[in-house]
């Protein structure tokens, strides 16, 4: 059996990471690639070499050359500039989305039958481009956000009782952006809804650092933003349609009805298997999670909006 080919689209950390995680867990052969002449070749060089010490026996390719890609199983996207203190992810729609188009092509031409992850932001917009350029079906094209969103919520939640990440879980919905919705109903801690355990306040408190993650992070590293945990979100749902693994993540799914929201990528529970989005998982919300969710998706539309005057079109 021949084995997978994972296009990774932009060298930067993420897609370094990324290239590095897909090895260790043998998923597939890797094309890392990136118009920075010698940024791909480097870091797919480095990563090869650390083969017989790790026990990992992959292909791994850095390019300049889109048309390298071709015949990849699954397309990760982090192409386009990354945040610096005080920008907000909207503010990167102009510029990521010339880029996202233009890599969009490329995959168009050259993976046709992929399934591609987006990672770049504004995410919802960027899915949302992708979809449009490549014309792809939706269960095709989708948005990493959730997963990495509900990884915070969970971690924060841990960290304030003092217990293991595994014991914890949680979904967070809505678009990837600070009205993204932490859906306190459904966390739930050894089984125990997090609202018998965490006063409403700290929970109030925890669930508006995990919109501001993100941030938090950028504003930290001052050069730059989070790429190991996105990373291993992306990998973890590449991970999931390569192995056919049906694993329900959260994450950026095109819409037809469901939660009453339509024709919009919007941050919802999805099982992702070898058909790519192959079914959208409707959760109870409570009133207020309702009505968030709905603020939250009216914000991915204006972003939405707003990408065809951005391109000039």
């Amino acid at each position: 059996m021949a084995r997978k080919k994972i296009a990774l689209i932009g060298a930067g950390n993420i897609g370094g990471t990324m290239a590095h995680l897909c090895a260790l867990k043998q998923l597939g052969d890797v094309v890392l690639y990136d118009v920075i002449d010698g940024l791909p070749q480097g870091k797919a060089l480095d990563i090869l070499e650390g083969g017989p010490i790790e026990g990992f026996d992959v292909a791994l390719k850095g390019t300049n050359d889109i048309a390298d890609i071709a015949g990849a199983d699954v397309c990760i996207v982090t192409s386009g500039v990354a945040r610096k203190p005080g920008m907000s992810r909207d503010d990167l729609l102009g510029i990521n989305a010339k880029i996202i188009s233009e890599v969009a092509g490329g995959i168009k031409q050259h993976a046709a039958s992929s399934f591609v992850i987006v990672l770049t932001n504004p995410l919802d917009a960027m899915v949302t481009l992708m979809k449009r350029e490549t014309g792809f079906p939706k269960h095709r094209v989708v948005g990493m956000a959730g997963v990495l969103d509900s990884a915070r919520y969970r971690t924060f939640v841990a960290l304030e009782l003092g217990v293991s990440v595994e014991s914890v879980q949680a979904l967070v919905l809505g678009g990837h952006g600070d009205d993204m919705v932490p859906a306190r109903s459904s966390c739930l801690v050894g089984g125990v809804p997090v609202g018998k355990l965490i006063s409403a306040e700290r929970l109030e408190a925890i669930e508006q650092r995990t919109r501001q993650a993100g941030g938090e992070i950028v504003a930290l590293l001052k050069t730059g933003s989070a790429y190991y945990s996105p990373a291993s979100a992306a990998v973890l749902m590449a991970e999931s349609f390569l192995l056919d693994k049906k694993a329900v993540l959260p994450c950026a799914a095109y819409l037809e009805g469901e939660y009453g929201l339509r024709d919009l990528y919007v941050g919802v529970p999805a099982r992702i298997g070898a058909g790519g989005v192959e079914a959208v998982l409707e959760v109870p919300l409570d009133a207020r999670e309702k009505k968030e969710l709905e603020v939250s998706a009216s914000h991915v539309g204006e972003l939405v909006g707003a990408l065809d005057k951005v391109l000039g079109r």
